[in-house]
């Protein structure tokens, strides 16, 4: 019966479904976009720009992201069955999907990542994932915007009333007609990161400034 549902929870039917299911969820939320201007300016420049974000607060932006669709934004999801449910509802959002992580497929999906960058100029990153740990900036984000000469824009999430999950990332669900708050911060250059003692300075920089945008628990 187990293996059944898995099988169910994969296929196109039911990421048709999960897409709408999250598409009518989320119109329950009342929604505030701050700084949002600022960084879609810098799309008229030459460099790239990528968003960056934690796993735990990734869902809550899902309906507003499908506003994206027009800049071609491109966001790289592991080969993992749930990357499969994840890439289905993305790619019906209008993102492109290049597939990999640090565990499977990982340069590969960089590779294709930074060349959709160089093309489009848009995209955007979970810092922590897919497995962890919560609040750990990995190394991928720093390789690609300095092979892409890219510019990073943190944004943060906060929901009024939410639901946590028990999982790895502490995953953040808001709760119907809760407030929920997407926030985007100042863009941050990391050219120079590609000299190893750089490269890690970058890193620290990166997470101590994402750092205080995570929720631990609900308040």
């Amino acid at each position: 019966m187990f293996k059944k549902l898995k099988f169910i929870i994969y296929t196109r039917p039911f990421i048709f479904f999960s897409y709408y299911l999250i598409r009518f969820y989320s119109m329950t939320f009342r929604l505030r976009i701050l700084n949002e201007k600022k960084w879609q300016k810098l799309l008229k420049l030459d460099r790239p720009v990528i968003l960056c974000a934690w796993h735990q607060q990734f869902f809550s932006a899902i309906r507003h992201f499908k506003t994206y669709t027009e800049f071609n934004p491109g966001l790289m999801i592991s080969q993992s069955r749930d990357g499969d449910l994840i890439a289905g509802v993305a790619n019906k959002t209008g993102w492109h999907t290049p597939r990999g992580s640090s565990s499977k497929g990982g340069k590969k999906a960089m590779d294709a990542m930074v060349d959709h960058l160089l093309k489009y100029g848009f995209g955007a990153h979970i810092l922590d994932g897919p497995t962890g740990p919560a609040g750990k900036v990995k190394p991928g984000v720093i390789k690609m915007a300095n092979k892409a000469n890219a510019l990073i824009v943190p944004f943060y999430i906060q929901a009024e009333n939410a639901w946590f999950f028990n999982s790895w990332d502490r995953f953040m669900l808001p709760k119907p007609f809760s407030k929920v708050i997407l926030r985007f911060g100042d863009e941050i250059d990391i050219s120079g990161g590609k000299n190893p003692e750089n490269f890690e300075i970058q890193r620290q920089f990166l997470e101590t400034t994402m750092l205080p945008g995570l929720i631990l628990k609900n308040s």
